[in-house]
């Protein structure tokens, strides 16, 4: 009998241990994001990130009541890192689509945007449209809904993929390609800016929901639904007490938010 009760106090310490390691995991969420996608995330020369996704992240944390940590990942690899539990969860404007729900889970979205094309200034493209870019060098960062996009609707432009958004920008800067495909937002923010004082937003284009997906998304591991859920329940919150509106007018001067 006294062996008995030992072995239950013994497991039900180890109960209670497991139980408070289970808690104290969950007080800390470590965030991947890219860090080279401004004015969504950017990483800086100091290694400070800054923008609208860390600034939402933060936010989100602090509803949530947990600690937040940022890891930086390169896009193309930011799934597989997710994945191999490099870090808990992706907020990197990741729009969610068909294609990456069969890998990953999401919460609802917490910005939707349409994609657009940018040119330089003296550019004889016209309009945004498949025909106007027949020919034309096309440029896009790879893994994205942006070169997907191009795929499937601008099959006769020469697509020119990048690692960076950032890279894209300056062979259009410096001629190399004649125009750049991406989110309205990111190309709106780089012309008004001294380094995309070279080129012009020629216009937004038609959302194709099955490649542009339902707005940007927090991914999780697959499986993790109750995460995903308290990060669409944090989104909802912000929403609700203004903290959303603060962060956006901070960057935009419309709603990121998109149409319910």
């Amino acid at each position: 009998m006294r062996i008995a009760t030992k072995f239950f106090a013994a497991a039900s310490i180890a109960a209670v241990a497991l139980f408070a390691g289970s808690v104290s995991a969950q007080e800390k969420i470590v965030i991947g994001t890219e860090g080279a996608y401004p004015p969504f995330n950017s990483l800086e020369a100091d290694g400070t990130l800054t923008g609208f996704d860390i600034d939402i992240a933060k936010a989100l944390c602090e509803q949530m009541k947990v600690e937040c940590e940022f890891v930086t990942n390169d896009w193309d690899g930011i799934i597989p890192a997710l994945q191999a539990k490099k870090f808990d969860a992706i907020i990197a404007s990741m729009s969610i689509t068909p294609e990456r729900l069969e890998q990953v889970d999401f919460s609802k979205k917490y910005y939707n945007t349409p994609p657009a094309i940018a040119v330089p200034k003296d550019s004889n493209i016209t309009e945004a449209t498949p025909e106007a870019l027949a020919g034309k060098a096309l440029g896009a960062q790879g893994s994205t809904t942006h070169s997907n996009y191009a795929e499937k609707h601008m099959s006769e432009s020469d697509l020119k993929l990048y690692p960076t958004a950032d890279e894209y920008k300056l062979d259009l800067e410096n001629g190399r390609i004649d125009a750049v495909i991406d989110d309205i937002v990111v190309l709106s923010e780089w012309v008004k800016s001294d380094a995309g004082a070279c080129c012009k937003v020629l216009g937004a284009l038609p959302v194709d929901e099955e490649i542009n997906g339902q707005g940007a998304g927090i991914a999780v591991r697959k499986g993790e639904t109750d995460l995903a859920d308290r990060f669409t329940n944090a989104i909802a919150a912000i929403r609700e007490n203004g903290t959303y509106k603060e962060i956006n007018d901070q960057y935009f001067d419309f709603d990121v938010y998109g149409g319910e």
